[in-house]
């Protein structure tokens, strides 16, 4: 059963996604782009270009480091709908641009909107793509930064609808 018990982002109004910033493989040289935008119809839209040139291979959007009141949580969840592509649901524990990255993967059926479930146990402790052994374990009270990305070079334009990330 999947009871949602807190909206921590309700993507229902314009302001709703001006904390958030695109962090593309272009921060390393490449020329992949993205941006989380508003759309009309009551959600947010995490939406590019993944390209592979100068080693590039990565888009990603994140919000800025806020107290989330993420306290006493089991799992997260979004509200999506995506294009068929895999992507990432990013989780972050400190206020730094890099470091440790706590991230679930999940598919999305294309067109078809889907609550995605993730159990806090499911996150895996990563820097820049890569496991870390010895991290800590995923605190969800101490969860700063969240971030949506698309990687693993699945090149080409890609589009993410977002209504919801909460927690239960």
């Amino acid at each position: 059963m999947n009871l949602m018990t807190a909206n921590i982002f309700l993507f229902s109004s314009p302001d709703t996604v001006t904390g958030w910033a695109p962090i593309d493989d272009r921060v390393m040289g490449g020329c992949s782009t993205s941006c989380l935008r508003y759309d009309p119809q009551g959600h947010a839209v995490f939406e590019g270009t993944v390209r592979a040139d100068n080693n590039g291979g990565f888009a990603s959007v994140r919000t800025r480091a806020v107290e989330l009141n993420t306290k006493n949580v089991g799992a997260f969840v979004l509200k999506v709908n995506g294009d068929g592509k895999r992507y990432k649901f990013n989780l972050r524990m400190d206020d730094n641009f890099d470091g440790v990255t706590y991230q679930t993967v999940f598919v999305t059926p294309a067109g078809v909107w889907t609550s995605m479930h993730f159990p806090v146990s499911q996150f895996t402790a990563t820097r820049r793509g890569r496991p870390v052994s010895g991290a800590p374990t995923l605190d969800p009270a101490g969860v700063r930064q969240m971030g949506l990305m698309i990687g693993d070079r699945q090149l080409g334009d890609f589009s993410l609808k977002v209504s919801v990330i909460g927690i239960e």
